[in-house]
């Protein structure tokens, strides 16, 4: 089949796909080939470098993991600080409190652009990416990820303080205003 062809069975397989809306299929494949293309290189450096694997996580590591997973993912995705990573892919909409931001996706006509510019605005969509290092980093170099990991862990669990404090400061405010 030549390149013409191919090219447009995408542009059909596109339009029946979503005939009300773009969706940039090329540019998912392309991020699912370098998610796939990652794990690979992940997997071969864990073959290269003979560390086992082991045969079920510590289930300490699974919680450690998880909520490492869920501030960085938030961090990387949401964070105001960290929106010169996102600005080449997304445009800035407005503040959503505590530190984050809500961004648009750009759409200039690359779905490349348009994917990444999702997979980086969305916590969900990151999350995968983000756990995937991460269990690569425990099997790779354990000691640092779990590090890296605990503190992670250490500001989610202060975000959710400084939350709690805010809420039960707000209610000790409000009970005065009765007085």
């Amino acid at each position: 089949m030549t390149g013409i062809g191919l090219r447009q069975k995408a542009a059909r397989l596109r339009r029946a796909y979503a005939p009300h809306e773009h969706r940039p299929l090329g540019g998912y494949l392309a991020a699912m080939g370098t998610y796939a293309g990652v794990t690979g290189a992940i997997a071969g450096l864990v073959k290269v470098t003979g560390r086992p694997v082991p045969e079920r996580p510590a289930p300490a590591d699974v919680v450690l993991l998880s909520i490492a997973t869920h501030k960085l993912s938030r961090l990387l995705s949401k964070d105001a600080v960290t929106s010169p990573l996102r600005a080449p892919f997304t445009r800035y909409d407005h503040p959503i409190g505590s530190g984050e931001v809500m961004e648009q996706v750009r759409d200039s006509g690359s779905s490349t652009r348009h994917a990444i510019g999702e997979l980086l605005s969305c916590p969900f969509c990151l999350a995968v990416w983000v756990a995937t290092g991460l269990t690569g980093g425990l099997v790779l170099a354990p000691r640092l990820t779990r590090l890296v990991a605990t503190a992670l862990t250490a500001v989610a669990a202060s975000d959710f303080l400084q939350m709690a404090y805010a809420t039960a400061q707000q209610a000790a405010e409000g009970g005065h205003d009765d007085d």
